[in-house]
């Protein structure tokens, strides 16, 4: 692949633009949200975007906002997300702008995605009459679990520009990368999840006698062993899963044998074949071992997100353009598939497109010694922002001016 032509411009105007979307990240980052609810996230996201002649809307079942920028001559339409929800972990990085929420944190980046796509919004604005086409901004609550692209894209996001959206990008940061740097892959780029619960039913008692019950502890323990054996076992060496048992509780008492133990999880997986083997797997381990032991099993497993995959075409425009904007240094192909999951995935279901990480490593540790993502510790290099909102620009009138991949 011939390297394209370094064209600093928007990195440049990006850079300017930065200071602003700072100061929007840490304000979201003071006041985080959880779940589809996000009012006070949605308020600042409506001001950031004042101004800026874009059609915007708010969602009707969740904090959603939409914002459509259309150019001054017709074309496709690229769409373009930031996810804004935060999680109920307790923040200990210290910063002055920390949480003010007391077990809540933006532990996972979204105040940064918020703010690089605000940034992204104005940039673009600010070109408008250069435009042929249209932008879709999505602003979404709920990724973390709570299925918000899905709810959005049945309050018809993919089409509020008129026409059904041509192409989607997402940018996610990433603590263990170099700040900057921007990676993706083509294919399956993160995991399907799904949570599994499995309630044990025995029968207590005396805990000087367990002669005389049917005790649910061991069985449950027993349990946990035997779903980590059949997922070696049920798949070829090859075929990528990870099962994880992160919760187990039982009783009340030390001198009391419970009735019931209940144990919990998620399962992590690349492929429809193996998402479904693994599902009647868990189902039929649990409910086995539980049955030789004179004891019975509950078992729910539930379908979180699908797997994350990145259009092949589009993945290798991304690579090209990002270079361009930001350096062939910084850009480079994801070596490994993530099994962490993202519900972006319900969008590059029904359009093609990508999922990109860009590093933000900060400042003193190497990246792999970085805080991860979802740590009470997770902290970010702001001057990757820039880098962002000079991402999404890029991709965004590359491909509305013909430079993306050839429709399928």
């Amino acid at each position: 692949m011939t390297p394209p032509p370094r064209d600093p411009s928007l990195l440049d105007e990006a850079r300017r633009l930065a200071p602003e979307a700072v100061a929007l990240r840490r304000a979201v980052h003071r006041d985080p949200e959880l779940g589809l609810d996000l009012p006070e996230t949605r308020r600042r996201v409506l001001g950031a975007l004042d101004g800026l002649g874009l059609e915007i809307r708010t969602g009707r079942a969740l904090s959603s906002v939409t914002a459509v920028l259309t150019g001054a001559a017709d074309g496709p339409t690229i769409l373009l997300r930031a996810d804004m929800d935060a999680l109920p972990v307790a923040e200990e990085t210290g910063l002055p702008f920390a949480s003010r929420t007391p077990g809540l944190m933006h532990a996972c980046g979204h105040d940064a995605h918020t703010a690089m796509l605000a940034g992204a919004a104005r940039l673009l604005a600010g070109r408008r009459e250069g435009i042929a086409g249209r932008v879709v901004f999505m602003f979404q609550p709920g990724e973390e679990g709570h299925q918000g692209a899905r709810h959005m894209i049945e309050e018809g996001v993919l089409e509020a520009s008129g026409r059904r959206a041509d192409a989607a990008f997402a940018l996610h940061v990433h603590p263990n990368l170099p700040a900057g740097a921007l990676r993706l892959r083509p294919g399956p780029q993160l995991a399907a999840s799904d949570r599994f619960r499995v309630v044990v039913r025995g029968r207590g008692g005396h805990a000087s006698a367990p002669h005389t019950t049917c005790d649910p502890v061991p069985v449950a323990c027993e349990i946990v062993l035997a779903l980590q054996t059949m997922v070696t076992h049920s798949l070829s060496a090859d075929a990528k899963a990870v099962l994880s048992v992160t919760r187990l509780t039982a009783g009340t008492a030390t001198g009391i044998i419970p009735d019931t133990a209940e144990l919990g999880g998620t399962l992590r997986t690349l492929s429809e074949p193996t998402r479904k083997t693994l599902h009647e797997g868990i189902t039929r381990v649990a409910e086995g071992v539980a049955a030789a032991h004179g004891a019975e099993a509950e078992v729910t497993v539930e379908p979180v997100y699908p797997a994350t995959f990145n259009d092949p075409g589009f993945t290798d425009f991304v690579l090209r353009t990002a270079a361009g904007a930001l350096g062939t240094e910084n850009v480079d192909v994801l070596t490994t598939t993530q099994m962490a999951s993202e519900d972006f995935s319900y969008v590059l279901r029904a359009v093609p497109g990508a999922l990109a990480f860009l590093g933000v490593s900060p400042p003193g540790p190497a990246p792999h010694e970085a805080p991860s993502l979802h740590s009470p510790r997770m902290d970010m290099d702001e001057e990757a922002i820039a880098s962002g909102i000079a991402c999404h620009a890029a991709v965004a009138l590359a491909f509305l001016a013909g430079g993306g991949p050839e429709p399928a």
